[in-house]
C-alpha cells in the first residue's frame, strides 16, 4: 500500500456549488462523504427561519465549519469608509464565530478608493487579525487576479509578513494561481504554517485574455480538479505544498451557473470523486469518510 506523502486533513466542499437551502446544502455535501463544508455569510443570515435555526441546522448536520467566507474590499481605506469596514468585519467575525469556524477568508481590495501603500494594507490587515484575537479567529488573505494592489499570492504574502501578526495568514486559491499563470514553485517561498486555507477549482479553457474574462471565468464557469484542463498544474500545486508542509484544509470553491440547475447531490458526488482524485491518486492518501481513519498505513 502506498505511503501517504503528508497528512493533510480532509478535502471539503463550498456551500456557492450547490442550489438549494441551507439544509439542502448540507445534507448533499454530508451525503457525498465530506466531513467539512466551507460557509458564506449568506448562507446563515439567508436562511428562511433565521440566523439560530441556520445554526441548529449547521450543528445537527454533523459538519464541521471549513471556514467563513468573505470579507471584500477592507484593507486601505480611510475615514468614514474605513470605518463602515471596521464594523462590517466585526459582524463577519462573530458570525464566524458562530457557525464555529477557526478561519475567516479575507479577498484583496478591488476598490478604486483604496491606497496602493502596502505599509497601509498591512496595518489594516494587522488591525483585522487583532480584532480577530479573541474569539480566537483565524485570518487568510487572498489575493485575486484582479485585485487593485494585491493581485498574486506573493504581493499577499507580503503584506502579511509586514503585518507580522501571529493570527494573519495566506489563502490560496488554484484559481488565481492559473489565471496568472503563475509557476507553482513560486510557492516555496511560503511558510507553510501561515498557509491558513488552500481553495482549489479550474475552469476548461486554457487561458484568460482580459480581467472581465478572469472575473466572468472565476464566478461562472468554474469546474471541480480533474474536471478541467489544468489538472497537471493543480496536481504540481497540491503536491508541493504538502512537501513544503501544509497540513490544513483543502476546499472546493467552485461557482458554476450549471453546477446550479442540477440537483445538489449529484453536483456533491462530483465534488467527493475530486476528494478522491486528488487524495487517493495524487497524494496517495484515502480521504476519510466520518468515523474512519484519516490516512492509509
Amino acid at each position: 500500500m502506498s505511503t501517504p506523502l503528508g497528512n493533510i486533513r480532509d478535502f471539503g466542499m463550498d456551500t456557492i456549488s450547490l442550489a438549494g437551502t441551507l439544509p439542502v446544502k448540507l445534507q448533499a455535501v454530508r451525503e457525498a462523504g465530506f466531513s467539512q463544508v466551507m460557509l458564506s455569510a449568506r448562507d446563515i443570515v439567508g436562511h428562511a427561519a433565521g440566523i439560530d435555526d441556520a445554526l441548529r441546522v449547521l450543528r445537527e448536520s454533523g459538519l464541521r465549519a471549513t471556514g467563513f467566507q468573505v470579507l471584500r474590499d477592507f484593507e486601505g481605506l480611510s475615514g468614514h469608509l474605513h470605518d463602515y469596514k471596521v464594523d462590517v468585519a466585526k459582524s463577519m467575525l462573530e458570525m464566524t464565530a458562530a457557525v464555529g469556524a477557526k478561519v475567516m477568508l479575507v479577498c484583496s481590495s478591488t476598490s478604486t478608493h483604496a491606497t496602493g501603500d502596502i505599509d497601509a494594507i498591512a496595518r489594516d490587515l494587522r488591525k483585522l487579525a487583532m480584532l480577530a484575537v479573541p474569539l480566537g479567529i483565524r485570518v487568510a488573505y487572498q489575493g485575486l487576479s484582479w485585485g487593485r494592489t494585491i493581485n498574486d499570492f506573493a504581493k499577499a504574502w507580503e503584506a502579511v509578513v509586514r503585518a507580522d501578526a501571529p493570527n494573519l495568514g495566506i489563502g490560496i486559491g488554484s484559481f488565481h494561481l492559473l489565471a496568472n499563470k503563475t509557476p507553482i514553485e513560486d510557492l516555496d517561498i511560503l511558510d507553510a504554517d501561515k498557509i491558513f486555507l488552500v481553495q482549489l477549482a479550474d475552469f476548461t479553457w486554457h487561458e484568460v485574455r482580459s480581467t472581465d474574462e478572469r472575473i466572468a471565468t472565476a464566478e461562472h464557469f468554474g469546474v471541480f480538479p480533474g474536471e478541467g484542463v489544468h489538472s497537471e498544474q493543480l496536481t504540481e500545486m497540491v503536491v508541493l505544498l504538502d512537501r513544503i508542509g501544509y497540513r490544513g484544509d483543502y476546499s472546493f470553491e467552485v461557482f458554476n451557473d450549471d453546477y446550479q440547475q442540477m440537483p445538489p447531490a449529484l453536483v456533491a458526488q462530483r465534488a467527493y470523486r475530486s476528494a478522491v482524485w486528488l487524495g487517493e491518486d495524487v497524494l496517495h492518501r484515502s480521504v476519510p469518510l466520518p468515523g474512519r481513519m484519516r490516512l492509509k498505513r
